[in-house]
């Protein structure tokens, strides 16, 4: 994992040490997590807090002192090692100590001053996994003394904070018929809430809550509605069984209005939706459930009938912006589409979206926020070139905001793509089904600054090829990001100024996260199998 000294007295002492604080660890409890990142040696939840703006109020690494920034340690994960067998998750920082998960459901709490291992979990999954996409997690929740997990086999379960042993484990579907999960799970309350992967795979998408003492299912919103539901008009008879809409990245919470607001993936099959006649609600869209019963309080789709893959599985941001010279509390996203969206959170009513990608496929959106489609971009059986590709303008990827400079910051994919589309064989629940596939695939990307509420793109750092790195701000005024190269970079927040940039041993499939220890601001990053942890070294440190 990493290098530690042979000394056998030191480990002992530091292991004790370890125990000691452990023992007088604070359980975290609702008022911290609606506290968000007020205390600067927390990172609580996977964008920070329930806003989703990933942007931290600390300051003590600043645009004049940067370039000191240097690596302290590395944290070596040592698992996998295909294309997708990277590090995604983003650590939970308490007091001191990190918390991660990573490949295979492995997990690590690691002390956050050395990078040391103090505990590590490896879940025993089975051999017939039906996983689309990569066997990669993207993180824990928090709660008292608990930490929560999901699995590549589609359960849900507690982790002791202080030990890593399992508390409970419960089964969210059967992963033989292609359910799993990836997501960083959100505590709200006394409830879990957890998403699915699978939409690649014939399966129905669903959001749970569960009882964070028991394990028990308390409520469960499906993505797809059935025929009578409303929404079930939107499919053919026979299909929402099958319709996809996964729900594999963590949303966002509104503790005023208690209102969830989650993405929802692609419809099933991706490319042909000549089996799937109609809008196929509620995939492609953002959600805004009722917290206590997970009734469904409005919607809205970004992409109807979407064949190309743009599932709507992005990070929504809650900002409250004034508009037209009116308050509006607003949820902002770039989709994957290619379009900039800002909606009203209070009922989903559509305000304004503008492309911040190349988009060939749609040249505008209508007064309600609905695609104007440009003729001959749909799939075809002998292909269609369109633009953005299937991972889009931005997919999974965090972006961060910044609400005193009213920017937000995205790594932006300015790719091309050649889709296909045929229709699928026979297929049974739980198979994986495309309906096409792509080919010549390329493009570039940058780092984007754009105000939401002119819509104008204010700076761009560009970026040799397309990127899957999240952002990170801080009130200093930097924003953090990585190229698709594997190098980090720190940018003046008001002007895209390059300040700093570190070669990381790795791609990025995550996103940074800073977080005060011992009184010393760190920037965290996974790239490719490796966590590491910035800090400012030595005035007479040369930069890097």
């Amino acid at each position: 994992m990493i290098r530690m000294r042979s000394n056998s007295w030191f480990w002992a002492l530091v292991m004790g040490i370890c125990a000691v604080a452990y023992a007088h660890a604070q359980q975290i409890g609702a008022p911290d997590l609606l506290r968000g990142l007020a205390d600067p040696s927390r990172w609580l939840m996977y964008s920070g807090d329930y806003t989703s703006k990933r942007h931290s109020p600390l300051t003590q690494i600043t645009p004049d002192n940067v370039e000191r920034l240097m690596p302290v340690w590395r944290f070596e994960a040592g698992v996998g090692g295909g294309f997708r067998d990277k590090f995604e998750a983003t650590p939970v920082a308490i007091d001191g100590n990190l918390y991660v998960t990573g490949l295979f459901n492995h997990a690590w709490a690691i002390d956050g001053r050395t990078g040391m291992l103090i505990w590590h979990y490896e879940r025993r999954l089975p051999n017939d996994l039906r996983v689309c996409c990569g066997f990669v997690n993207r993180g824990f929740a928090v709660s008292g003394d608990r930490l929560f997990m999901t699995t590549l086999d589609a359960h849900v379960m507690a982790i002791d904070r202080k030990s890593g042993t399992p508390i409970w484990d419960v089964p969210m579907a059967d992963y033989r018929l292609g359910y799993s999960s990836t997501v960083a799970p959100l505590v709200v309350k006394d409830k879990l809430i957890v998403g699915m992967a699978g939409g690649e795979l014939a399966t129905r998408g669903f959001l749970d809550a569960y009882s964070l003492e028991t394990g028990k299912r308390l409520w469960r919103f499906n993505t797809v509605p059935a025929p009578g539901d409303p929404g079930g008009d939107t499919w053919p008879a026979g299909h929402f069984e099958r319709g996809g809409g996964a729900t594999w990245i963590t949303g966002s919470y509104d503790p005023d209005l208690n209102l969830l607001y989650w993405g929802i993936g692609n419809p099933n099959p991706l490319f042909y939706g000549g089996i799937r006649n109609g809008d196929n609600l509620y995939t492609a869209s953002v959600v805004a459930l009722d917290a206590d019963t997970g009734r469904l309080r409005w919607h809205f789709q970004y992409t109807p009938h979407d064949e190309h893959d743009w599932d709507s599985n992005q990070v929504q941001v809650l900002a409250d912006l004034t508009i037209g010279g009116r308050p509006r509390k607003t949820l902002i996203t770039a989709n994957r589409n290619g379009f900039f969206y800002v909606l009203d959170r209070t009922n989903g009513a559509f305000i304004q979206a503008k492309p911040y990608v190349t988009t060939t496929w749609a040249k505008d959106v209508d007064a309600k926020g609905r695609p104007i489609e440009l003729p001959n971009q749909r799939p075809t059986r002998e292909g269609t070139r369109t633009c953005p590709d299937l991972a889009g303008g931005s997919s999974f990827t965090s972006p961060s905001f910044d609400p005193v400079r009213r920017l937000f910051f995205v790594s932006a994919r300015e790719t091309c793509q050649v889709f296909t589309s045929s229709p699928p064989p026979k297929y049974e629940l739980g198979d994986f089904v495309t309906g096409g596939g792509t080919r010549e695939r390329g493009g570039t990307g940058a780092l984007r600054a754009i105000d939401p509420v002119t819509l104008e793109r204010k700076w761009e750092v560009p970026y040799g090829g397309p990127s899957y790195s999240g952002v990170l701000s801080t009130a200093s005024g930097l924003v953090f990001a990585g190229d698709h190269a594997g190098t980090l970079m720190a940018v003046k927040a008001d002007t895209g100024q390059v300040l700093w940039r570190q070669r990381l041993p790795g791609t990025f499939w995550g996103a940074p996260s800073t977080v005060m220890v011992d009184k010393r601001q760190l920037v965290l990053i996974p790239a490719g199998q490796t966590l590491t942890a910035f800090a400012l070294g030595s005035s007479t440190t040369p930069a890097k």
